[in-house]
């Protein structure tokens, strides 16, 4: 089942005096079908942020529409879009996004706050998320008394407690250690396996090479994408490397 549609997304942004045009993405179209685990990768201004951007509705294309769950983003209307984000999205961040002046736990269940949950139903779901993601010791701390690692694992709970369609993640592994990379690696594969939808944007090939299919991005086209397949993730690091290479070249590439 199709659980994400972006249908020839074009972004075109003016200069601030409007004398020229910088075309972001030329004609971006692909689906993620549910349960899947996509990587989008691709050179610094290759329209990787402004699409991100955009299936977060954050921001709006020139033309074309994305479709999340049957819902067409550009009809949502401006007042609904936060709420819609809250019920459908989860969000992972690089620098983790969260909050110093909260605790572990406030942070989160801040989604379920907002969307107006009851005290007893945000328990219920917290403590066995809290548990899977080994974070149940550190729910009363704050976030400047932890690791990088914990933090984002507190980041991935709170992109989670509200049980979203799709999780976009924005470069979450950039502000890691070797170490804490690999075991968020190795909890969004679980999270994956259990059947939540990934999207993922990065640089890292060795976060990649963990996804089920990579689409490349060059110059705000889809320019190329990879099925893992039966690869293993060493075998996957490999192809992506190949392929970037290629890219950065201009050589041919096969399927």
């Amino acid at each position: 089942m199709t659980l994400l549609q972006v249908q020839n997304v074009k972004k075109i942004y003016l200069t601030r005096f409007g004398s020229n045009k910088v075309e972001a993405l030329k004609d971006v179209s692909f689906r993620v079908e549910q349960g899947e685990y996509v990587a989008i990768m691709g050179e610094s201004g290759s329209g990787k942020t402004t699409l991100l951007n955009i299936l977060a509705a954050l921001d709006k294309p020139t033309s074309g529409q994305v479709i999340l769950d049957g819902q067409q983003l550009n009809t949502i209307q401006e007042r609904h879009l936060a709420s819609f984000r809250r019920e459908n999205l989860g969000f992972v961040f690089q620098e983790f996004n969260l909050l110093d002046n909260f605790s572990n736990q406030d942070n989160i269940l801040l989604p379920l706050v907002l969307s107006g949950y009851k005290v007893d139903e945000m328990e219920k779901r917290l403590m066995p998320l809290a548990k899977e993601l080994d974070i149940a010791d550190l729910l009363k701390k704050f976030p400047y008394e932890v690791s990088g690692g914990q933090k984002q694992r507190i980041a991935v709970a709170r992109a989670l407690i509200h049980e979203p369609k799709l999780i976009l993640a924005d470069e979450p592994t950039g502000a890691l250690d070797s170490r804490s990379t690999e075991s968020l690696l190795n909890l969004f594969g679980r999270i994956n396996g259990r059947g939540q939808t990934i999207l993922m944007v990065t640089h890292s090939t060795l976060a990649a090479s963990h996804a089920s299919r990579v689409l490349f991005i060059k110059d705000g086209e889809v320019f190329h994408q990879i099925y893992k397949g039966h690869r293993s993730n060493e075998e996957m690091f490999l192809r992506i490397q190949e392929t970037l290479t290629l890219l950065s070249t201009g050589g041919g590439l096969h399927a």
